[in-house]
């Protein structure tokens, strides 16, 4: 009888839970590629929410800064995002720095820094709701621990002098972020 279950001492398995042998020995390298570290810090489930929970936190931090310290930013970051054969996660950390949107892009480019506190600026409880909200992190996921995910392999990428100077960019509480990262 197909309806009947033989075996109901099986305990039931997450398929969300369950370890791909090819994303464990990517990891087990203390080499990571930069999607890696966010995704293995932050707790994401995979390479994808990683890279676009890296380009909101990279679209927030770029609005603090001004177009020269973005531009200082995103020379130091030439370096590829992960080493894999699949094309859309084929990208420069540079690529992801980059505005998706042109329109954005361009309006950042010529208007000031979103320095200061709110309505007209970017405080700390600001830039941690914009990448909760735009970033689209689950309930599982804690925010804080993301942004440090990112931060941490962003400075990996930077010589000390960028990463001193996104710092000053930085509203006080994501400030410790960074630094604690």
């Amino acid at each position: 009888m197909p309806d009947e279950a033989f075996r109901q001492n099986i305990p039931e398995v997450d398929p969300t839970e369950i370890e791909d042998s090819r994303t464990a020995a990517a990891i087990a390298s203390e080499h990571r590629s930069f999607l890696e570290k966010v995704m293995v810090g932050s707790g994401f489930g995979d390479l994808y929410d990683a890279r676009d929970f890296s380009e909101v936190v990279f679209r927030v931090m770029r609005d603090l800064m001004t177009t020269d310290a973005q531009e200082r930013v995103e020379a130091e970051l030439h370096n590829p995002a992960l080493e894999t054969e699949d094309k859309s996660l084929q990208m420069e950390v540079a690529d992801l720095w980059k505005d998706t949107n042109p329109i954005v892009g361009f309006l950042s480019k010529i208007r000031k820094p979103l320095r200061g506190p709110a309505p007209y600026g970017i405080d700390s409880n600001l830039f941690m709701t914009r990448v909760a909200n735009e970033g689209g992190i689950s309930g599982t996921i804690d925010p804080e621990q993301a942004v440090k995910a990112v931060f941490a392999a962003t400075k990996d990428e930077l010589s000390s002098e960028r990463v001193q100077e996104i710092g000053g960019w930085l509203p006080d509480e994501v400030r410790k972020l960074w630094e604690q990262a």
